[in-house]
């Protein structure tokens, strides 16, 4: 699915958190969005999936504003996963991922089969899906969240900051299989991140904001070979691990 999104504003009281953001999102690619606290990443991730209202603009998905369409529709077309994992704590990991297959009618045995899919893809154990969230690590925690935002095949998936809790070593590997499963499934995924190493690790096309704005599109080198101003160069030697050859 392609995502087009058509001079988005978004203020909160006197803060305008988005100013204008026109951008195309290309099908079965990775776009990342990046920039500093405060730039309007999760503001604009949460207005795709309809979580919080613009105040003006079209969020156009598979050629239909979100808006005057069948929201609920939408929705099941989209999968979510935020930085903390959002799991319930009261209910077990299968039953995290399992809710919204019920909630749509599935049977239990094409709950059972997805489950046995996710659970190979995501690399998480099937006997740790009988554990409640406070009984899991935090990346255990991140792989269940994934399953959940893919029960129902979602053609999108959006990620917002879903490692930036993680310890490295774990991160690492969450990267590294995120990564698969992204070329894997050829899905549109949008990932926000405030770490341009990750940026660069996982995104075909990068987005980076200030302040509610968009200051530049492009490849990882794209931006720090061809910076198209100050901030960006700013932006990319503030992180000093970050290197390209």
């Amino acid at each position: 699915m392609q995502i087009q999104l058509k001079q988005i504003n978004k203020s909160y009281e006197n803060i305008n958190a988005l100013n204008d953001i026109s951008l195309d999102i290309e099908e079965g690619k990775t776009t990342v969005l990046i920039g500093s606290s405060g730039s309007g990443k999760s503001t604009l991730i949460r207005i795709i999936i309809g979580l919080i209202k613009k105040d003006s603009g079209n969020v156009i998905i598979d050629n239909r504003d979100i808006y005057s369409a069948d929201l609920l529709d939408i929705r099941k077309q989209i999968g979510y996963v935020i930085q903390d994992g959002g799991l319930f704590p009261h209910l077990t990991a299968r039953k995290n991922v399992s809710l919204i297959a019920e909630y749509v009618g599935w049977t239990k045995d094409k709950i059972e089969k997805r489950l046995n899919e996710l659970s190979m893809l995501t690399k998480f154990p099937l006997d740790g899906l009988e554990r409640y969230p406070a009984e899991l690590s935090g990346g255990q925690k991140q792989r269940v969240s994934l399953m959940r935002a893919l029960m129902l095949d979602p053609k999108i998936l959006l990620l917002d900051e879903p490692l930036g809790a993680l310890d490295p070593l774990i991160r690492y590997d969450l990267q590294e299989d995120l990564n698969k499963i992204f070329k894997e499934l050829k899905k549109t995924v949008i990932l926000v991140t405030h770490d341009l190493s990750e940026a660069g690790f996982f995104g075909d096309k990068i987005v980076l904001l200030m302040n509610g704005r968009i200051i530049q599109t492009g490849t990882i080198e794209d931006l720090v070979k061809r910076p198209k101003n100050e901030f960006v160069t700013r932006f990319i030697t503030a992180q000093r691990a970050f290197k390209i050859n």
